[in-house]
């Protein structure tokens, strides 16, 4: 898929992942678009990169179809949705661990709230003679990390949609599914990770995002997440108690 002089909506892109995946695709020629929930963080990136940016809750059905009928409008030519928007709470599973409302806000961001945007987006993404759908979801998607347990859950269920979503949509439309999957990145998101110490830079995320969609890799592993992928098919339960060593 050539990713030039493509109009692209890139969610949570005021930071992070979502920042300097804007600011590589912007560099390569394209129109991107950001949004968030944060007005101030999103203006800030937005005048930095010199694009536009719309704020908007994507938990939020009503903030939703505000967002899609300003796209509709003043980006009719719309073609690639990246579905980055994300949050994950590190504890550990247990009592007191007050698991359901952490993974209640788990799923409202990373799974549901993609699906619903896809889902509100298709009719604009179908009239593109070339579009895609990138959803970011994790290395956790294909095993379970134990100090990260609902939000792995949560994109555990976004790998699974997006699997299905992209042979639904091979048979009938010109759109492309493509799933990320990263290891750690040092974001502000993920300092309670080791981000800052072991996580690689965002940029080295949003250039594999960028080859990946150009060479039609539909799941597209950042760092050591291929790696671990290939490690998790050969024997799962050795690469499970690999990737959790030490923290159980």
């Amino acid at each position: 898929m050539n990713i030039t002089n493509k109009t692209i909506l890139v969610t949570g892109g005021g930071s992070g992942i979502g920042y300097a995946t804007a600011k590589f695709l912007v560099k390569k020629g394209n129109k991107v678009i950001i949004s968030g929930r944060n007005p101030e963080k999103l203006k800030k990136a937005a005048l930095a990169l010199g694009i536009d940016y719309i704020v908007c809750d994507v938990t939020d059905a009503d903030a939703v179809k505000s967002l899609v009928t300003k796209l509709e409008t003043a980006y009719c030519d719309l073609s690639i949705l990246i579905n980055n928007a994300g949050i994950g709470f590190v504890y550990k599973l247990g009592e007191g661990a007050n698991a359901v409302e952490k993974a209640r806000q788990e799923f409202e961001t990373n799974y549901f709230a993609p699906v619903r945007l896809i889902e509100n987006l298709l009719p604009l993404l179908k009239k593109q003679p070339e579009a895609a759908i990138v959803n970011i979801s994790s290395n956790v998607a294909f095993h379970p990390l134990v100090v990260l347990p609902t939000y792995s859950d949560a994109k555990t269920a976004l790998h699974s949609h997006s699997v299905a979503l992209r042979l639904t949509l091979s048979t009938d439309t010109n759109i492309k599914v493509f799933e990320v999957m990263p290891s750690l990145i040092n974001t502000e998101a993920t300092k309670d990770m080791g981000g800052e110490q072991h996580g690689l830079p965002p940029a080295v995320a949003a250039a594999d995002i960028y080859n990946g969609l150009n060479e039609d890799r539909y799941e597209i592993f950042v760092g050591e997440a291929g790696q671990q992928y290939a490690d998790y098919l050969a024997d799962p339960k050795a690469a499970i108690a690999k990737f959790n060593q030490g923290l159980y």
